[in-house]
């Protein structure tokens, strides 16, 4: 995939308002791949819909999405898997993590399905983020900033032409926001991937190539 292009996209809960002021919002606009994006947003904008929207977890919106020139909406079950398998990873603000299984069940949930890192990278990735002695904790035991080191790792356990990453920050301090950030800018690097980052507020800091008010 080398481009996600929202065509006159809005939520459908927000048809009725009178005016949108958005760079995102009933635009055109174009991710392309190797991008580093940026969309700042606050409380309300529907930040969280366009996460959904473009993950194929909800369809109540007016426009079109395509990825390159296919419009999502026409997507079976099977082509999303591959989607979500192959192409986008997806950071959700509230993680989505299995509080009853270890950091490490919780990696590996993804990794066995993927089979894109080895145990030693994964462990690499734990090592970089501090919580190294988290492998075999339960996430439900862990910290929220913990917790985010650990879904931000998962995301990682997978190809991907763009990664999308909810607040990935919000609950970190600047030093591991900033070992992040360089983690990130590597593994984007290395499969030629676009980067789309949301923030309400407080962000990773890359050299995002533009920065989007939704």
């Amino acid at each position: 995939m080398d481009c996600i292009h929202l065509q006159q996209t809005l939520p459908a809960v927000f048809a009725d308002r009178n005016s949108i002021e958005s760079d995102v919002w009933h635009k055109d606009i174009r991710f392309e791949k190797k991008g580093i994006y940026l969309i700042e947003a606050a409380s309300g904008t529907g930040k969280s819909s366009l996460c959904n929207f473009i993950y194929g977890y909800r369809k109540d919106y007016q426009g079109i999405i395509n990825f390159n020139t296919d419009n999502i909406r026409s997507y079976k079950i099977k082509q999303w898997v591959e989607i979500r398998k192959h192409s986008i990873s997806m950071l959700f603000q509230d993680m989505r993590l299995f509080t009853e299984l270890t950091a490490m069940e919780n990696i590996l949930l993804k990794n066995n399905l993927t089979h894109f890192k080895s145990k030693k990278e994964i462990v690499s990735f734990f090592e970089a983020m501090g919580i190294a002695d988290k492998l075999d904790s339960k996430v439900g035991r862990l910290s929220f900033g913990q917790q985010q080191r650990v879904a931000f790792i998962r995301s990682l356990c997978q190809p991907f032409d763009f990664i999308f990453l909810d607040e990935p920050v919000s609950h970190l301090d600047d030093t591991n926001g900033e070992i992040m950030g360089g983690i990130l800018m590597d593994e984007a690097s290395k499969q030629g991937a676009g980067i789309i980052v949301t923030s309400i507020g407080k962000h990773i800091t890359l050299p995002y190539t533009e920065t989007l008010k939704l």
